[in-house]
């Protein structure tokens, strides 16, 4: 399925990169799926490990980044996306955005999620998708990088 493929994890990022990405579907005409990830942690062997909490937590992610999305599409002037489809997933989540991509027309990610540094200029995850897409991939920068 042809669309844009936008990467959530409920930080102000990953907010921008919604918000981006739900106008240019609207410019494009396209769908938007919009994906969060309960990331997994790797076993022993390098393979996923699962946890009876696992789904429950995948629900919730669902959940919050659904109404996540409803703030953002009430609060969108102008043209809506054509579609809009919030996935939760259990995984790795530079694999899922990588799979992804390759039906995807576009990848658009926050420069930096809810993890790592907030010194780094881009988030792993975002880092490794530019690196490991098959489409091109949209970094949409922080608000306030003109005051750094």
């Amino acid at each position: 399925m042809s669309g844009i493929i936008v990467g959530v994890d409920g930080s102000g990022h990953s907010r921008r990169a919604l918000e981006w990405a739900m106008n240019e579907a609207a410019v494009r005409h396209v769908p938007l799926i919009v994906l969060t990830v309960h990331p997994a942690i790797v076993g022993y062997f390098g393979g996923l490990v699962t946890t009876p909490q696992d789904l429950e937590l995948t629900e919730q992610t669902q959940t919050a980044v659904k109404a996540e999305v409803d703030e953002v599409l009430t609060a969108l002037e102008g043209p809506h996306p054509e579609s809009v489809t919030v996935r939760a997933v259990h995984s790795f989540p530079v694999q899922e955005l990588v799979n992804e991509s390759k039906e995807a027309d576009l990848v658009v990610l926050g420069s930096r999620g809810a993890g790592g540094f907030t010194r780094m200029l881009l988030g792993s995850t975002a880092g490794q998708v530019v690196q490991h897409a098959y489409c091109p991939v949209v970094i949409v920068p922080p608000e306030d990088r003109g005051d750094a």
